[in-house]
């Protein structure tokens, strides 16, 4: 209790005084090399700062619209969905999401369109997919990773999505956490030599990804700080420094704990400004990927609430 109100204390101190808004931002001009010379990371005071393209769901979302939002953000690392990936290739349209159970009718619809795309998928050549590769690299822009739904997958399409990964520079590939998939992907990750994160929700605990991480040394941890906040009560410092090695990136957002709401950055419990701090003093390589997910307010927009967290960030660190 003492230290939750240290940590609350502290953060409204850290508001007060960084004056968090969507003011200019303090980027490195360099872009140091990771590989080759193609491939670029942001560092912003210390850390490697990119966004997830899912923070743009509200706004258009091609790959072209997305690059221009990167670029007038400034932001040089992404974590790059699936969906603009494939349809800048010529990929069949994604049918609309749909909450709640499926009729006949569409559970049929869906079936033709994943045969549809598991068609083109196997037949694609890579051209398309070097050409985005390079359009972003113009940029100074890295896809450092990319996320596929590898779960939901034949394993020819698992195959593609590595080649797909590996064609756009990306260190690895992302997709949503659950038993079954950590231990049915491992030998895909050894076969292709390439790591693969595992993305946690609320229901997460400090082991959760013990048993992945056993069965293969590909197998990664893609750490969303707010989720394990919310689903834990917890502050996620203690498994950042057990796992430091085996992270592929860090989603940052702030969530209030007991499944509590996603909040703009500062209202929550997420001890974000902590967990900065720490890959700033412990010079961790690992992508903080910003993901907006708390409600946009009616007088702004995707870009605008990303550029609110880009600064709070570098305030966290100044």
């Amino acid at each position: 209790m003492q230290n939750d109100k240290k940590q609350l204390l502290a953060r409204r101190e850290f508001l007060a005084k960084a004056g968090i808004g969507a003011g200019a931002f303090l980027f490195s001009s360099a872009f140091p090399s990771i590989t080759n010379a193609t491939q670029f990371v942001t560092k912003v005071e210390g850390i490697n700062l990119g966004v997830i393209t899912y923070s743009f769901r509200s706004m258009p979302s091609s790959a072209e619209d997305l690059l221009g939002y990167l670029t007038e953000l400034d932001l040089k690392a992404v974590e790059l969905m699936g969906d603009p990936i494939e349809a800048y290739a010529g990929a069949p349209a994604p049918l609309p999401w749909k909450r709640g159970p499926l009729s006949d009718v569409e559970k049929a619809e869906r079936a033709k369109h994943a045969e549809e795309l598991k068609a083109w998928r196997l037949a694609a050549p890579m051209d398309k997919f070097k050409e985005l590769r390079k359009k972003f690299n113009n940029e100074g822009i890295n896809i450092e990773i990319a996320k596929f739904p590898l779960d939901r997958m034949s394993p020819e399409e698992i195959d593609y999505s590595f080649k797909v990964a590996k064609t756009l520079g990306a260190k690895g590939i992302t997709l949503e956490r659950s038993d079954e998939s950590v231990k049915k992907l491992a030998p895909y990750a050894d076969k292709h030599k390439s790591l693969i994160g595992y993305h946690n929700h609320a229901k997460v605990d400090f082991n959760s990804w013990d048993d992945a991480l056993n069965y293969s040394k590909y197998n990664a941890i893609n750490l969303d700080i707010g989720h394990y906040v919310a689903g834990t009560n917890n502050s996620p410092i203690p498994l950042i420094k057990k796992h430091h090695d085996r992270i592929l990136s860090m989603h940052v957002k702030d969530r209030k704990k007991n499944n509590g709401d996603n909040l703009p950055w500062g209202q929550g419990d997420t001890p974000i400004i902590e967990v900065l701090q720490l890959m700033k003093k412990e010079k961790y390589k690992f992508m903080a990927t910003i993901e907006l997910e708390y409600a946009i307010p009616e007088d702004s927009n995707a870009v605008k609430e990303v550029a609110r967290c880009i600064d709070y960030c570098r305030n966290a660190l100044s």
